[in-house]
Formats: structure tokens, sequence, C-alpha cells
């Protein structure tokens, strides 16, 4: 198996309101008003939202309705980035639950629910380069 991740599917409760949510941070998807998932380009890999039952039988794992242990990230520039994306997550209904602050990692961060509860993180990683296409580079 090739180390890369090329899908993250969230499950949610009502798809309607998932995706009007991350429409209004910005993001755009193909998919049509009346269909199950949908899928949204983020960078080199693809996001999408899909109903929580039916992302749980398909995984074949039983929901228990609590958080999963995952909470994707995404990794900006700068700090006034970090401020920035909060703010734009504020607007489009979020509960930011870690107001942004200098971590004792040495970066900057936040962290944010989507209305499905699911965790994000907002970071600045001043040891990381983000690339103009939005990939993250590690330090050699």
């Amino acid at each position: 198996m090739e180390q890369r991740v090329s899908l993250i599917t969230l499950g949610v409760r009502d798809l309607a309101r998932a995706r009007a949510f991350y429409e209004g941070l910005g993001w755009t998807t193909r998919a049509e008003p009346e269909d199950d998932v949908a899928f949204f380009q983020a960078g080199g890999m693809v996001f999408a939202l899909w109903d929580r039952a039916e992302l749980a039988a398909d995984s074949g794992v039983e929901d228990s309705g609590g958080w999963g242990g995952i909470t994707p990230a995404h990794n900006v520039r700068s700090p006034a980035e970090v401020d920035a994306v909060i703010e734009e997550a504020r607007g489009a209904g979020a509960t930011i639950v870690r107001e942004p602050a200098e971590t004792f990692w040495g970066g900057y961060s936040a962290a944010f629910t989507d209305p499905d509860g699911h965790p994000w993180e907002i970071a600045h990683n001043p040891h990381w380069t983000i690339r103009d296409d939005g990939s993250v580079e590690l330090p050699a």
C-alpha cells in the first residue's frame, strides 16, 4: 500500500445541512442537490459527506454516535490565516472549541466543530512548507 490518503468521508446526520456548512466555508462540489453523497476536491485528495448510517454500514462498523477518534486538519501559511479561517468557520456556523493561540509545539492553531460535531484543527506549523497547490511538505 502506498503511503498516502486519497479520500476522507465524514458521516453526517443531515447531508443538506452539512453540505451547506462546507459550502459556507467556500468549498465547491459538483454534486447535484439530490445526490446522496457530496464530493469536494481538496488539493490532491477528495473530501466527502455521506449519510452517517450508510457510511457505518459500508465500513462494517457499529455507530456508537460518539467521536470517531479522527480530527482532520487544515494547515495554513501563517498565524493570520488561522485567524481568518476560524472567522470564516464561525460565520458558516461552526462551534469554535479552541480559539486561535500559540501552541506548546511552537505553532499557532485553533479548532472548530462542524454541525455534526466533527472537529477540525486549523494550524500554522512554522516547520512545515505549504506549497502553492496547498500540499504539505514535512521537513527533511
